[in-house]
């Protein structure tokens, strides 16, 4: 039995089930080479139809999500999105005539309606008319709502049996989040939070009046927040905006007045403030919520999935708090994870199960044949064939002297996440590779740190480690060993905390290679990055690579049992 889920919004993708199995997610921005793509996700389920060597009229049932008005209407005038996904990811002049409030009141007004009589019809039928210019005939579709999706997507991929599962996110299908309890195999929702109380919303707006793109440059709000001299929560002009009883969560203001609000009061303060402002309003509000709820379900194992979760500051408030026992975040917590977590939601209605095994290594994978013919005659590279083994004991022996390279193994990761499969690595300890990186690769913004791989075994030592979660996705933060800053001077954010991946036997490649960095330096810890330029999607294939590897002058990549040098290299 084959399931596919499909999400044609935000950062689109696809995903598929086989037998009970998830065995291809994947994401269209790959495939576009446009990050967050809106389109419609036709190359992602090609490559799930190809991975399991299937054709359209295979599939008998599919599952999408989100039917309210405004996702309704952009299915049916597509343009709509389109004009917007260039309009908040700045691909566009800002327009001469630009009334922000009048546009503000537009946009929130036409988001908070959630769904309406007919648009779940509607949205059935334009999905089912592009699901048959594909060559889909005879399916099932099933409609899935959008915070039931998060949190099927990690309830049923936790591996816990008793869990209270939390979804929060901007706004999907009418509401923010929602609040439901996994027990005997049965996900059943327990509380929905209304969209008009989104602490989402708030933070979008706040990453908005900072200038940079909402929906995709909160995490920068995050980081920049670290900057800000510490206060008191008492003297936050934003700790009235949310109202925590129990597990009632509930806002000040509307989102248009929230909008002025917050507004006038950046007016008066450095941005570092006005950050770190709302971060501490949303770990105290967030941590409140759960606490509460928590103990109202007499639940001490979290599960959690949703935009807002890719917040690893406020998500280690949540670890730490005193009740909590142990916890997971879905890696693909936005909504660039909600076609897999409708089709676990409808393989769960049809067949009852509730527990999948999960890898994030769930892309397109190329064998060593396939790369070497790509590059053959290219007199701009110079190529070696090397055994996994060789592989991993050179990177760690180029690492060692302080060389950054690119590495590209095995099948995509899923999720915004590289986790060794698609990454770019250095020194955990070399404050001068990781500027090199940043001025030559990634050119972000300054204040942006990057983020350590290590070994699993080596998580206790270096990190303030606990027993309630091991972290393979990178979804939450931790505070770095005094003794062990020296060792994590590239991958520590100023305030002293960092966000692994623990490596285990998941990743054997990428596990050997840590390895080597340990015997030569002894620490299993490495700086990874993703494999991409800023702005743009993580490489999927290995002409995506080179092309990176080309433009940015990088010297070395390993990438699918073969080492390869760029004679331009710097």
């Amino acid at each position: 039995m084959y399931i596919l889920g499909v999400w044609d919004g935000h950062d689109a993708g696809a995903a598929l089930i086989e037998d009970g199995e998830v065995v291809f997610a994947a994401n269209e921005e790959r495939f576009t080479r446009r990050k967050l793509e809106v389109k419609f996700p036709v190359n992602s389920i090609a490559a799930a139809l190809s991975h399991a060597n299937l054709k359209p009229s295979d599939i008998e049932d599919v599952s999408f999500t989100t039917t309210e008005f405004t996702k309704t209407l952009s299915r049916v005038f597509p343009a709509i999105k389109e004009n917007y996904y260039q309009f908040r990811r700045r691909k566009m002049l800002k327009p001469r005539v630009w009334d922000i409030k009048h546009n503000h009141w537009l946009k929130y007004t036409m988001t908070s309606i959630g769904i309406v009589p007919g648009s779940t019809a509607v949205s059935r039928a334009q999905v089912s008319r592009e699901l048959r210019h594909m060559g889909f005939g005879n399916f099932k579709l099933d409609v899935v709502e959008h915070h039931t999706a998060h949190a099927a997507s990690a309830a049923f991929t936790s591996g816990m049996k008793r869990a209270l599962v939390v979804t929060l996110d901007g706004v999907g299908d009418g509401l923010c989040g929602s609040i439901s309890t996994l027990e005997n195999g049965k996900l059943e929702r327990r509380q929905a939070i209304r969209s008009r109380d989104s602490v989402g919303i708030f933070y979008e707006q706040v990453t908005n009046i900072l200038g940079m793109r909402e929906q995709e440059d909160e995490g920068k709000v995050m980081a920049m927040a670290c900057y800000s001299y510490p206060f008191q929560y008492e003297e936050n002009k934003f700790r009235d905006f949310f109202k925590v009883e129990g597990t009632q969560l509930s806002a000040k203001y509307s989102w248009l007045k929230q909008y002025d609000v917050l507004s006038r009061i950046s007016w008066q303060m450095p941005r570092e403030q006005f950050a770190y402002m709302a971060q501490q309003t949303l770990e105290y509000t967030l941590g409140k919520l759960i606490s509460n709820a928590m103990d109202r379900y007499n639940m001490h194992d979290v599960v959690l999935a949703g935009g807002i979760f890719a917040n690893v500051k406020a998500n280690m408030v949540i670890r730490n708090l005193e009740q909590l026992k142990h916890w997971y975040v879905f890696p693909h917590m936005g909504d660039g994870g909600i076609a897999l977590g409708s089709a676990l939601y409808t393989s769960y209605r049809k067949t009852g199960k509730s527990d999948y095994g999960f890898s994030a290594y769930l892309g397109d994978g190329y064998s060593t044949d396939e790369t070497a013919e790509l590059i053959r005659g290219d007199r701009s590279l110079a190529v070696q064939k090397e055994t996994p083994m060789e592989n991993a004991s050179h990177a760690a022996e180029l690492i060692d002297k302080g060389n950054y390279l690119m590495w590209f193994q095995g099948r995509m990761e899923y999720g915004p996440r590289a986790l060794g499969d698609r990454s770019i690595l250095a020194r955990s300890d070399d404050e001068d590779v990781k500027e090199k990186l940043n001025i030559h690769v990634k050119k972000r913004e300054w204040f942006q740190p990057f983020c350590p791989s290590m070994l699993e075994s080596e998580a206790g030592s270096i990190l303030e480690y606990d027993s309630k979660g091991v972290d393979k996705f990178m979804t939450m933060a931790y505070r770095v060993r005094h003794g062990k800053r020296d060792l994590t001077r590239s991958v520590m954010h100023i305030d002293g905390t960092a966000r692994p991946q623990m490596v285990g036997e998941e990743n054997r490649p990428y596990q050997e290679l840590l390895k080597g960095v340990k015997k030569r330096t002894g620490a299993g810890v490495v700086l990874n990055t993703s494999f991409n330029l800023h702005g743009f999607p993580i490489v999927r294939t290995p002409q995506d690579a080179i092309d990176v590897m080309k433009s940015t002058k990088t010297k070395y990549m390993f990438i699918n049992g073969l080492f390869i040098t760029n004679r331009a290299g710097v």
